[in-house]
């Protein structure tokens, strides 16, 4: 599916499922809303899916691989080749997101979408745009076709895995220097200054730090993106993992799939896709608030308030998985908990 197409195809929940959900909730023995926003979740998977008991037994996280030009401004502790070798380590069973996604009985789809090395294609898909973007404080991190073709493979990637049952999705990202580029597209889109939006990465020093802000402000002021105009920001702000998990919100969108926000970089392709389409916020779950201090703000502008804050930063779609551990134990609840017609209680009625 094309991008336009995809955008155009986006509907609305599904209100009359919302509202039998929100009944069988009501009637399970429990004093009303007492599951706060477990509660929500039910109610949002059932408007994605259109069932009153959905299906979210088929789990992917997308982790989106690439590098990006601006790490030689020495903006990140790690050099570039860490992205290459963190993008192998996931097809090791070694990484973060291989433990928590195991926990959660998800698979994990990985893919070169960007990284500036030569891979080793099978597990890891290879859809490789370019071998990792310009350096955006010296001009565009691509061109306008890159970026489409960038968010067009998240819309295919995710429209194989509907046709493979997978139910629900999360989104990952592993790329150096790719909280740089978020922060960017986040003070493009929300019109914040690069103090506000810019953390410290992967442990920069206080120097560093202070390089990094600046070479997002110098950024945003060599490109002139327009916050107008989503693509344009990606096109000069951006990154290939960015635009990558921006076609997978489409995409989830588009065919109706639940998929889960991780941390900051993957909270700022939310946005963007948001931009293209304000429909799609009702299709995303945010999974945590990351300890990268755009955050807060990002999700300020998504209007959403994240299930968990554990100070994580580390990416991967580390706590997208988490988030489906949540998922299940509020589908638990709502599908094996008495009703108070099992329990000879009598039901809770809401007072004024």
């Amino acid at each position: 599916m094309k991008l336009e197409e995809a955008i155009s195809s986006i509907g609305e929940l599904d209100t009359d499922a919302m509202a039998k959900a929100s009944k069988r909730l009501d009637s399970l023995a429990k004093p009303l809303g007492s599951l706060g926003k477990l509660e929500d979740l039910v109610k949002q998977l059932a408007g994605i899916t259109g069932k009153v008991y959905p299906d979210v037994d088929k789990k992917t996280v997308i982790i989106m691989c690439a590098d990006n030009g601006v790490v030689e401004e020495g903006v990140s502790s790690c050099p570039k080749s860490v992205t290459a070798a963190v993008t192998r380590n996931f097809t090791r069973g070694i990484t973060g997101i291989n433990v928590f996604s195991g926990l959660a009985k998800a698979d994990i789809v990985i893919v070169d979408i960007g990284v500036d090395d030569d891979l080793e294609y099978g597990v890891i898909l290879d859809r490789k745009i370019r071998k990792g973007t310009w350096n955006i404080a010296k001009g565009p991190a691509m061109t306008r076709e890159e970026a489409i073709r960038a968010i067009e493979t998240g819309i295919e990637i995710v429209a194989g895995l509907r046709e493979k049952g997978v139910n629900i999705l999360g989104t990952g990202e592993m790329g150096i220097g790719n909280t740089t580029t978020s922060s960017a597209v986040a003070c493009a889109l929300t019109g914040r200054p690069a103090c506000e939006m810019t953390g410290r990465g992967a442990g920069l020093s206080r120097e560093a730090y202070e390089n990094k802000k600046r070479i997002v402000e110098r950024a945003i002021s060599v490109n002139r993106p327009d916050p107008g105009d989503p693509l344009d920001v990606l096109v000069k702000v951006g990154g290939f993992d960015i635009a990558g998990l921006v076609g997978c919100y489409i995409g989830a969108a588009a065919y109706k799939i639940p998929i889960m926000l991780d941390g900051f970089i993957s909270s700022v392709a939310a946005l963007v896709a948001v931009k293209f389409n304000p429909k799609i916020r009702n299709f995303l779950i945010p999974s945590h608030t990351s300890a990268e201090p755009g955050t807060r703000a990002v999700m300020q502008e998504l209007q959403f308030e994240p299930m968990l804050n554990l100070g994580m930063r580390l990416g991967e779609g580390t706590g997208a998985a988490l988030g489906f551990l949540l998922i299940d134990a509020a589908m638990a609840a709502y599908t094996r908990m008495g009703t108070f017609d099992d329990a000879r209680i009598e039901q809770y009625v809401p007072q004024e």
